[in-house]
């Protein structure tokens, strides 16, 4: 884990180049087949990407066993430490995306990007990046954890959630926060638990260069407890929510929880 000195700027983003795996998508059955347990292995065996009728009820019982295993397991004080060695993975860390073509905000369509914070909180605001980048900020080499199977690792630079839900006020109720962004409808919410993790960051800077358009420019949301379609992307809103409101993919059958 190392810290970005409060006094290093970020650098314009860097071009990006592509990967071999970007825009592949999740596979679903590998997904369940490695972390959804027996039962939902044998309920996908001949089917298609959302499964039969007759088997939801049998996905949905798997769900909230592994759920209930997640949180179990789940420490607030767990901190991620990718090894000494290891090598961050530059211009080759893949972009994921739901849009045809890389999401980019236009600001003479839709005028000066924003991000809302708001829902169950005292005083919601509007950040501009310049308002993001003068907040408290930090860096952590973290592991990229992706349901497919592979982990990267890179330098994150950014805004502790829980450092935003001070400043907005959060009240007690909220026990969910969604994320939502500009990439033709993204959005997951996640455990107000996991939003609060130290390592939970509003990111806009990657391995010291601001986020480029292929990794979620001008913002997005990080943190090594949560599989990686959990992270939304080119974030617009983060909502406190006293009640979970589902997701891109987990409304289409992955696992809501989606930790690590």
């Amino acid at each position: 884990m190392t810290m970005r000195p409060p006094s290093e700027e970020p650098q314009p983003a860097a071009s990006y180049r592509g990967h071999a795996a970007e825009r592949l998508g999740i596979d679903r059955r590998r997904f369940l087949l490695a972390s959804g347990g027996a039962i939902g292995a044998l309920a996908l065996a001949a089917c298609d990407s959302q499964g039969p009728r007759s088997a939801q009820k049998l996905l949905k019982l798997a769900e909230r066993k592994n759920e209930t295993l997640e949180r179990a397991l789940y420490r607030h004080t767990s901190i991620d430490a990718p090894p000494a060695g290891a090598l961050p993975a530059g211009q080759h860390f893949p972009s994921y995306f739901v849009s045809h073509e890389v999401p980019t905000w236009d600001d003479s369509a839709r005028g000066a990007w924003k991000l809302e914070v708001g829902g169950l909180v005292r005083k919601p605001v509007q950040l501009s990046l310049a308002d993001l980048a003068s907040l408290p900020r930090i860096g952590y080499k973290l592991d990229h954890f992706c349901v497919e199977g592979w982990t990267a690792v890179a330098t994150r630079t950014g805004v502790r959630l829980a450092d935003l839900a001070k400043l907005v006020g959060v009240q007690p109720g909220a026990q969910y926060v969604d994320f939502q962004s500009f990439d033709d409808g993204y959005h997951e919410s996640w455990d107000i638990d996991s939003a609060m993790h130290p390592q939970t960051l509003i990111v806009y800077a990657q391995d010291g260069h601001y986020l480029n358009p292929a990794w979620g420019a001008p913002a997005r949301v990080y943190s090594p407890v949560k599989l990686g379609y959990k992270n939304t992307k080119y974030l617009t809103k983060i909502m406190f929510l006293p009640d979970r409101n589902g997701g891109y993919w987990s409304d289409r059958g992955y696992e809501w929880y989606g930790g690590v």
